[in-house]
C-alpha cells in the first residue's frame, strides 16, 4: 500500500478509530488492480504504545481495504507501526513508517478466482506458505498442484506426471512446455516427478520457489486469460446482437 505524500501532519486520538482523511493509490493483493483507496472504502484503528515515553513512541494502525473493483471487492487487511509524536493541541502525530505488514491475504500467496478449482487453489497457497520452511513440502505440493492443473485444464489419462505432461505436448505453447520440463530437472527433482507425484528429494527454497512461480504462469494463462477471453467474446456477441436488433 503506497500512500500518497503529504505535508499536512496527521493527527489522531489513541482511540479505537483513526480519524483521518485516506487517500492513497494501491494495488489490490487480490485482483491486481491498481486503484485510489478513499475513506469509502478504508478503516483504520490506532494502538500508541504507552510504554515508550511520553513525548515520542510508536503507534500501531491497522487497516482493512475493501477493493474498489466491482469484480473483487475483496478485503485486506494492513498493519503498520509508525514514529508517533505528542502534539501540543492534545492528539498524537503520526509519523515516518517504521514496519509493515500484509495479513489478509497471505504476502507470498497471490489470491486467484473462485472458479479455479478449490484442490488447485488450497495446494498453491500452502506451498506458498510452507516455502521458506519447508521446501521439500512445498516442492510436493506444487508437484501436485501442477498435476491438478494439467489433468483439469487437458483432461488427460491418469498417470505419473511425466506421461500426462507428454500426453498435453502439441497442445501447449512450446514455451509453456520448456517451462514445465526445464522445473521437472531442476535440482534433480525431474527424476522423481516421473515416478511419484507425492515423491521428492532435497531442494532448497530456491528450487521450491520456481516451482511456486511455474503454478502461478501456468495458473494465468490456463485460467485466468482463458476466462478473460471468454468475457470479452461474451461481451462482443451480445453488442452485435443488439446491434443486429435495432436494424
Amino acid at each position: 500500500m503506497n500512500s500518497t505524500t503529504s505535508t499536512t501532519p496527521t493527527y489522531f486520538n489513541p482511540t479505537p478509530h483513526l480519524s483521518t482523511t485516506v487517500s492513497f493509490n494501491w494495488n489490490c493483493p487480490h485482483c491486481d488492480r491498481a486503484t485510489t483507496i478513499t475513506n469509502s472504502n478504508a478503516v483504520s484503528s490506532a494502538n500508541v504504545n504507552t510504554l515508550l515515553p511520553e513525548c515520542g513512541g510508536t503507534v500501531f494502525i491497522s487497516t482493512f481495504i475493501k477493493c474498489p473493483n466491482q469484480d473483487c471487492n475483496k478485503i485486506s487487511l494492513i498493519a503498520t507501526e509508525n514514529e508517533v509524536h505528542k502534539s501540543p493541541f492534545g492528539p498524537y502525530i503520526k509519523g515516518e513508517e517504521l514496519k509493515r505488514w500484509q495479513l489478509i491475504p497471505k504476502p507470498t500467496a497471490k489470491s486467484w478466482p473462485d472458479y479455479i478449482p478449490k484442490a488447485i487453489r488450497e495446494d498453491y497457497s500452502e506451498a506458498c506458505l510452507i516455502c521458506e520452511l519447508s521446501p521439500k513440502a512445498s516442492a510436493t505440493l506444487s508437484r501436485r498442484c501442477l498435476q491438478g492443473i494439467i489433468r483439469d485444464v487437458h483432461g488427460v489419462k491418469a498417470g505419473n506426471l511425466a506421461n500426462e505432461i507428454q500426453q498435453i505436448e502439441g497442445k501447449i505453447s512450446q514455451e509453456a512446455l520448456d517451462e514445465i520440463n526445464l522445473i521437472r530437472i531442476t535440482g534433480n527433482i525431474g527424476a522423481h516427478m516421473e515416478k511419484d507425484v507425492n515423491l521428492v528429494i532435497d531442494i532448497d527454497p530456491d528450487e521450491a520457489r520456481l516451482l511456486i512461480d511455474l503454478i502461478e504462469i501456468l495458473i494465468k494463462e490456463w485460467y485466468i486469460d482463458k476466462h478473460e477471453r471468454k468475457k470479452r467474446a461474451a461481451a462482443l456477441e451480445e453488442k452485435t446482437k443488439k446491434a443486429n436488433l435495432k436494424k
